[in-house]
């Protein structure tokens, strides 16, 4: 009897350090990280790749990280907020000089083999900065928004010029994320994105264009503190934006304008452009209810789809398991969005639960836009499915902030853990 109390006092000396940490977050990304090992193999089987052995060995080393980070105070990353900005951006010019390229794009940097993406870390680390900018304002000022966005601009526009179009997209939707949820006025919010739609609706429609731009400079009265002058800037700026968005058209490189335009008729380039987007609603049509079955498809097993592993492992997925295993991991999508919403929520200070806003800002975008640009409901713009794809330096990228939400987790008192 005693020795049985002996071994449980051990047992519980062990977990204590994570008894408030969130087990459904942690069993969930876990569970992701397994299952997609599965489907890379199946992808890979008939090419002697090993990628999903990869796959899993990072995870195991992103969990390890993870569990860690858990266990430490997020607190301390309040003083350490420039540091890790000034190192985020560092790593970003680095790859301008040293950076090898591949795919278009100089993004990734060689060390010892392993190809490190700084872009992906560098997500991560906007998330700490940008919440430890926003966690003492209570009600953030025009001055104080339009400061912040001057910070975060210069590591986007690292990305930007990378080219990376699907990381700088994910850092716009962490920023809006994460200043909606620090009480950002949503009406500057919507002025923020105005330029872009302005973008878009002149080259539809220009009665819809003028509407739209009548529309932006009303949210501009009723929210800016200056009305007048916020007014005729904010119709201003739209106007403007609607009559050069050809030049920002120009800035593109030519394959990433075939991926924001393929994907509204794949059918005009199918051996290009369209090619993917093709191939990857035939597949997940093919898998209709169930599935063909494990490393049984037939789009997945003849390589019909270059690079399926990373960007298109939802349409493996559809063709293999069908409507009901595309179900499921939209499921388990929806518990960490939950969980991370929960600890949000119940976090003991606003840094921690803007630190578990910005994870959940970038999860949830890229499971959009990836599962988006599988069916065709959104272009391709090389953004990976968090947890499922193969990348390395993504998939740590997740795990580092999912400890990071862990932490916030496993500091709350033990009261809220279950509100």
């Amino acid at each position: 009897m005693l020795q049985r109390i002996q071994v449980r006092n051990r047992w519980k000396f062990i977990f204590k350090p994570w008894e408030e940490a969130d087990p459904w977050l942690f069993a969930a990304c876990i569970g992701l990280t397994i299952f997609g090992g599965i489907m890379i193999r199946s992808v890979e089987i008939n090419q002697g790749l090993i990628d999903w052995w990869r796959h899993w060995v990072t995870g195991a080393v992103g969990l390890f990280l993870a569990i860690i980070i858990s266990r430490c105070r997020y607190q301390v990353l309040l003083e350490w907020k420039w540091p890790i900005y000034i190192l985020i951006n560092l790593s970003l010019i680095a790859v301008r000089f040293i950076g090898t390229t591949g795919l278009g794009a100089q993004r990734w940097i060689n060390i010892g083999g392993f190809y490190l993406q700084p872009s992906e870390f560098a997500k991560v680390g906007m998330i700490v900065t940008l919440a430890a900018l926003l966690h003492d304002k209570s009600v953030p000022t025009v001055a104080n928004m339009l400061r912040m966005l001057a910070i975060m601009a210069v590591p986007w526009g690292l990305i930007f010029a990378e080219p990376n179009l699907g990381t700088s997209l994910v850092f716009g939707a962490i920023t809006m994320g994460m200043f909606y949820w620090g009480n950002v006025n949503p009406g500057w919010l919507i002025l923020l994105f105005s330029p872009l739609i302005s973008v878009l609706l002149n080259n539809l429609s220009t009665p819809i264009w003028i509407a739209w731009v009548v529309v932006a400079g009303i949210i501009a009265w009723r929210s800016l503190p200056w009305p007048w002058l916020g007014t005729f800037g904010a119709v201003l700026v739209n106007v403007v934006s609607g009559h050069v968005g050809h030049l920002f058209w120009n800035v593109l490189k030519d394959y990433q304008k075939m991926r924001l335009t393929g994907f509204l008729n794949p059918e005009k380039d199918p051996l290009g452009s369209g090619y993917h987007l093709i191939q990857s609603r035939i597949a997940i049509g093919a898998g209709e209810l169930k599935g063909r079955g494990l490393f049984h498809g037939t789009q997945t097993q003849l390589n019909f789809i270059p690079e399926q592993h990373t960007d298109f492992i939802f349409s493996a997925i559809g063709e293999e398991l069908g409507f009901i295993g595309c179900i499921c991991v939209l499921l388990v999508f929806w518990i960490i969005c939950f969980r991370l919403v929960t600890i949000a929520q119940t976090a003991n200070d606003n840094f921690g639960s803007l630190l578990a806003i910005g994870v959940l800002s970038m999860l949830i975008f890229q499971v959009f836009v990836n599962i988006g640009m599988n069916i065709g409901l959104a272009p391709v713009t090389g953004i990976p499915l968090p947890f499922l794809s193969y990348g390395n330096a993504s998939l740590l990228s997740n795990f580092l902030g999912l400890g990071l939400v862990e932490s916030v987790a496993n500091q709350r008192q033990r009261k809220k853990r279950w509100n």
